[in-house]
């Protein structure tokens, strides 16, 4: 099986890629729904950022209170990789273990923070997802978030053209809707294409 990872800056049209590779039929996994998952009530995780940060960021059900924990981590580089030592490992070992379950050629995984964690080498192909700066901070004021905010989380993450130049494959969503998705066709296809070489090559070796 061909394990692919989708990854990218914020607000550059991930979500967006990976509804689309759903579509046309590709099993995915969104690593932002595992952690969701992972910060419901008695989950494992959940107790662990608790005994780390205090119940205070815990909701009445016993969840964990999203923003009640970002407001402790954001500002916090110390408790942000604190967290993250609990989180990572978490979300790696159940994409893993989704990988497995596939029954198909080609997986696809969205990690927003893929090369920030070292984790691509885990993976065949790396698709980076990119637009401009100015539609990124666009798209984070639609969302909700100040200016300084937008630029503050857009600071935190890897530079997007570090991103692109590493990648195996790259989905500009600066356009149309229209235009990414005729990007997304094309990567299938290749996905498609470099799934056949591959098992060309398994075979011979076999």
């Amino acid at each position: 099986m061909l394990r692919v990872a989708l990854t990218g800056g914020i607000a550059t049209g991930k979500s967006y890629v990976l509804g689309r590779l759903r579509e046309r039929g590709l099993p995915t996994i969104d690593a932002d729904d595992v952690v969701h998952e992972s910060f419901g009530p008695g989950d494992m995780t959940t107790r662990a950022i608790a005994r780390e940060f205090g119940d205070e960021i815990l909701r009445d059900d016993g969840s964990i209170d999203r923003t009640a924990l970002a407001a402790k981590v954001f500002d916090d580089n110390s408790a942000r990789r604190r967290l993250e030592v609990i989180v990572h490992p978490m979300v790696y070992e159940r994409i893993a273990a989704w990988f497995e379950t596939i029954d198909g050629p080609i997986g696809v995984a969205s990690i927003p923070l893929l090369y920030e964690t070292g984790h691509e080498a885990d993976f065949d192909r790396v698709v980076v997802t990119t637009c401009s700066p100015e539609q990124q901070i666009e798209r984070l004021l639609a969302r909700g978030l100040t200016s300084e905010q937008a630029r503050q989380r857009m600071a935190a993450q890897m530079p997007t053209a570090e991103k692109t130049n590493r990648a195996d494959f790259v989905i500009s969503t600066d356009g149309t809707r229209a235009e990414t998705d005729a990007q997304v066709n094309e990567l299938i296809e290749k996905l498609r294409e470099g799934r056949s070489r591959q098992s060309s090559v398994d075979s011979r070796q076999s």
